[in-house]
């Protein structure tokens, strides 16, 4: 993989390769992007990727709220030099896109997450690790040497799993933890119900719990888990299932030993116990702020007043976010809401966003509405399940360097000059 190429250069390259008949690793185009992944995913694995709450309005108002805005590039301007870093939290970035954080990732490609980091490392794109990633933070961390990363944080049941999370974090040299705020109950999401599918089940996406010695401790004696496979009565399916959970189980024992002492369903039990924790409430910042001296951003603010509230309690960045359309069928587009939440923090703290976020077009419309940066979900992961590494790395580098096109063809040289100027609204 090639480190991160100019737009121009990167078209370039595209070209001379299509000139001796080489195509690009993934479709340039996020419709054909999509439809390629579908075509080499399973079922479970893409409509877990895929699907969203409910009807599956959320995720389609999340490109109609994009699409309702309009660039209006300006012309004449010097733009033969372009530069679309950014700074955060003390660090320069080469672009305004971070990978956020999407799990369970070994369901579409076996490297899952180890993928997504040599291909976020190569290009200098921060990795956001999530929290239910199919591999440990520590591997991930390990290939990204000192390109950027951050953590998200699903605020469990357990305030010592939390604590011990928070401190493989720092140790790991996370440059901020986010965390998620919209679910803390798992929304209605009929793709995968229709499926009877929830990959964490076969300890899919559970590597940083198995990983984690707190974890461990909480789960106890293996040896009182119940038989499973015979639980509720015999059958095939349910013994497929368990034979599936216990090769899934990436923890230390190996296939026989976990077999024969229930270790993976015991693991999957208790994460089931402790991973929702729909008490939280903002009280509890104060104690999160005292266990890491990382920056906290809040993802999943929508609304102008919890934006307010964030800031009150001393939080150092909000991420605008739908989670993807997954957890509320209905919901207001992050596009939508991202003005609003720009108005009432100001510059005050950096607001990122996510949710819908496509193609070049998309990043310029929402840094002109206030964004400081976006994150990438499910594009990256089309990439992933089309051509591990290699098609992760080719869809950041194409986003980014639509961007910079885009950026460039509107009549602006750098992100500072980005503005809501350069928008309407139809």
């Amino acid at each position: 993989m090639k480190s991160l190429l100019q737009a121009q250069e990167r078209q370039k390259e595209i070209y001379i390769a299509g000139f001796s008949g080489q195509h690009p690793v993934v479709p340039t185009n996020h419709i054909a992007l999509q439809k390629e992944a579908e075509a080499s995913s399973s079922r479970k694995g893409y409509t877990y990727i895929a699907g969203g709450a409910g009807s599956q309005d959320t995720v389609q108002n999340n490109r109609l709220g994009f699409q309702e805005w309009k660039i209006v590039p300006r012309m004449l301007k010097d733009v033969s030099q372009r530069d679309i870093s950014i700074e955060l939290f003390g660090r320069k970035l080469a672009s305004p896109i971070l990978a956020a954080p999407v799990g369970a990732l070994d369901l579409v490609h076996p490297e899952a997450d180890l993928a997504v980091a040599k291909a976020c490392a190569a290009l200098g794109v921060p990795m956001i690790f999530s929290n239910q990633a199919s591999y440990p933070m520590e591997s991930c961390a390990a290939l990204m040497k000192d390109q950027p990363r951050w953590f998200q944080l699903y605020w469990s049941k357990s305030d010592a799993l939390v604590k011990s999370f928070l401190m493989r974090a720092e140790a790991c040299a996370c440059d901020a933890i986010v965390v998620t705020l919209d679910t803390t109950m798992l929304g209605w999401r009929p793709w995968d119900l229709d499926l009877g599918h929830l990959p964490f089940s076969y300890a899919t996406g559970l590597g940083q719990y198995i990983s984690d010695p707190v974890f461990l401790d909480l789960i106890g004696d293996p040896k009182k888990a119940a038989k499973v496979e015979t639980e509720g009565g015999f059958s095939f399916t349910k013994l497929l299932n368990y034979l599936r959970l216990v090769s899934n189980y990436k923890g230390p024992g190996g296939f026989g030993k976990n077999f024969r002492s229930k270790l993976p369903v015991t693991a999957v039990r208790k994460f089931t116990d402790i991973y929702a924790r729909p008490s939280i409430s903002w009280k509890e910042l104060a104690w999160l702020k005292q266990q890491t001296k990382l920056p906290i951003l809040l993802k999943g603010i929508l609304h102008p007043e919890d934006a307010e509230l964030a800031l009150e309690h001393g939080v150092d960045g909000i991420i605008v976010s739908n989670h993807g359309g997954r957890q509320v069928g209905g919901a207001i587009s992050s596009i939508a809401a991202l003005p609003s939440v720009v108005k009432q923090i100001g510059d005050q703290i950096p607001v990122l966003m996510d949710s819908g976020v496509r193609d070049g077009g998309d990043i310029f419309k929402a840094l002109a509405l206030g964004a400081k940066a976006v994150c990438i979900g499910r594009p990256y992961a089309y990439g992933l399940t089309i051509a591990g590494a290699e098609g992760v790395h080719s869809v950041l580098q194409n986003l980014i360097a639509e961007f910079e096109l885009t950026m460039g063809l509107s009549g602006c040289k750098n992100i500072q000059e980005i503005d809501a100027s350069y928008l309407v609204k139809s």
